[in-house]
């Protein structure tokens, strides 16, 4: 071999084989046996802007509450989340019996001292939250209602973040309290109380007292359950139907803060008498000097009767100021790009496949390198402010809606995730989307070959061009950046991934490019590729 082919055959081979398996081809698909290989890099512009999410599908068992307005006057003003979740009921759910003693007195069967709720209440459970922890907040809970029941079968009508509440719940509430997220009130022996494993007791919590006469209605309709009188509480379907159907939970005072709420229980507090080790002879109390057995020992036991679930629905609403808008039509914001979560502002980039099909058309695409670079943001100025979104997807924007609602996952063809480098770079940087370019451009080849085999002698390729940007291909060089949320079973000591979300906490980052009419600049994608020398 020729000395001076070399070096670059070997920097040819690196670059196959130092790029993963996400490689296209353009031209050939065999590298010839000929020494005259190179090589190249080649830059081409991407053109960005921002796009106005409006609605997101969100399927998670997270409920979001609270409102939260941009401090940076300049910033995205304000949105509010609040949810509705329904309950489970496991199958065939009864409540424990009461007593009854035997005929002798000597035994007896159930535990419960009578037929009656002491106590019931919502428990509203979170571990974390956005925001001020001190910021005085009321939260209200409203039972589900009959329209509820006409939607809950049918996922458009709930799954997506503009889901109209209102239809949904009860004008009167269930009830309403008074919170901050950290609750001052709570002594440090409760906050850091631990078991006997060393895990915390403590669970942050707003607490509901609900009506009594919800509680004994739940319990009578069990009591006809268990008499075989209804089937109410086979499973959670009956019991969302003729039980009870949920609640919805939303803020009417204060701003500044987001829950990130776990779980909501319904909790329910019966009175209980003291048996034996059995279970079955009732233990008696001491009550005077001689020892002589007194009344029944009794004691209140709270449990929890139903709760939110993955098993049933949960439905996230969020609503975002007209700021938001603003931000995205406002010439004055065309410059750049932003990336706004939850269910705020996209970044939508334009690839130039043709211009890379035509350049590069017998050469084989070996790496290309996209990089989106945000600018430092300055979190220090105000006391709550938000971070940039730590991975972000890279979809194509005719598949944006349809890999959240299947559920897919990234699949190094047509979608890619990357993750935020804060430290050194305040980048996005997808290493290698050769094979998105590869499968973009091959679809387009293979749509032009078909409508000119059909066209025959009246094949025109500008109409076709024409008709192409205007029809099928009008978002085929379309793709887009979202904030998400990435889930791994780390159960291996190979983490794999196993879920994609949209990311709903408050992030946002404002993102170089834009239309250059405005003072922006195109980004630059970085196409490396090997050609074959005459």
């Amino acid at each position: 071999m020729k000395v001076k082919y070399l070096g670059v055959l070997l920097l040819a081979l690196l670059s196959l084989y130092g790029c993963d398996d996400n490689t296209g081809t353009l031209g050939m698909d065999m590298l010839p046996d000929s020494d005259g290989i190179s090589a190249k890099t080649e830059t081409f512009d991407v053109s960005t802007k921002s796009m106005l999410a409006d609605k997101v599908y969100s399927k998670t068992s997270t409920g979001y509450i609270g409102k939260f307005t941009d401090p940076d006057p300049k910033g995205f003003g304000n949105y509010e989340a609040s949810f509705l979740a329904e309950l489970n009921c496991t199958e065939n759910f009864t409540f424990p019996a009461v007593y009854e003693e035997s005929a002798d007195g000597k035994s007896g069967k159930g535990t419960m001292v009578k037929d009656e709720v002491e106590k019931i209440q919502l428990v509203v459970y979170y571990s974390s939250w956005f925001g001020d922890s001190l910021n005085a907040c009321r939260m209200s809970a409203y039972e589900l209602n009959d329209e509820w029941l006409k939607v809950r079968k049918d996922p458009d009508k709930y799954r997506y973040t503009n889901i109209d509440t209102k239809l949904y719940h009860e004008s009167k509430a269930l009830g309403k309290k008074a919170y901050t997220a950290y609750d001052t009130s709570v002594p440090d022996s409760v906050r850091k109380a631990t078991d006997s494993n060393g895990n915390s007791t403590y669970y942050p919590n707003i607490t509901f007292p609900l009506d009594k006469e919800l509680g004994n209605n739940i319990l009578k309709l069990n009591r006809q359950y268990q008499e075989k009188k209804n089937d109410f509480f086979d499973n959670s379907d009956k019991f969302i139907e003729n039980v009870f159907k949920g609640v919805y939970l939303q803020t009417d005072y204060g701003d500044g803060t987001i829950l990130y709420v776990d779980r909501v229980d319904l909790q329910m507090q019966f009175r209980f008498h003291y048996v034996d080790s059995l279970g079955v002879k009732l233990t008696k109390k001491v009550t005077d000097k001689n020892g002589e057995a007194g009344t029944d020992s009794t004691y209140l036991a709270t449990a929890v009767a139903f709760a939110s679930t993955k098993e049933v629905i949960q439905a996230n609403k969020f609503e975002n100021s007209e700021k938001l808008a603003e931000k995205v039509n406002n010439d004055n914001e065309k410059g750049w790009s932003y990336l706004k979560s939850p269910a705020g502002i996209f970044t939508e980039a334009t690839l130039p496949y043709d211009e890379i099909a035509k350049k590069l058309a017998n050469d084989t695409l070996n790496a290309v390198k996209l990089t989106f670079t945000n600018y430092k943001q300055d979190n220090q100025e105000y006391k709550f402010s938000m971070s940039a979104p730590q991975t972000v997807l890279l979809v194509r924007q005719k598949d944006m809606e349809s890999f959240f609602v299947n559920n897919e996952l990234a699949d190094n063809v047509t979608s890619f995730v990357a993750t935020h480098n804060s430290v050194e770079t305040n980048q996005y940087t997808f290493k290698n989307i050769a094979r998105l370019v590869s499968t973009c451009i091959n679809e387009k080849k293979a749509a032009k070959q078909k409508a000119k085999e059909a066209a025959g002698a009246a094949w025109e390729e500008a109409a076709w061009e024409d008709e192409w940007n205007e029809g099928e291909g009008k978002n085929w060089n379309k793709v887009v950046l979202i904030p998400v949320v990435v889930t791994y079973d780390t159960s291996s000591n190979n983490p794999s991934m196993i879920g994609i979300q949209h990311d709903l906490k408050p992030t946002y980052a404002k993102l170089k490019g834009g239309d250059p009419a405005f003072g922006g600049s195109t980004l630059k994608i970085e196409v490396t590729h090997t050609s074959f020398n005459k």
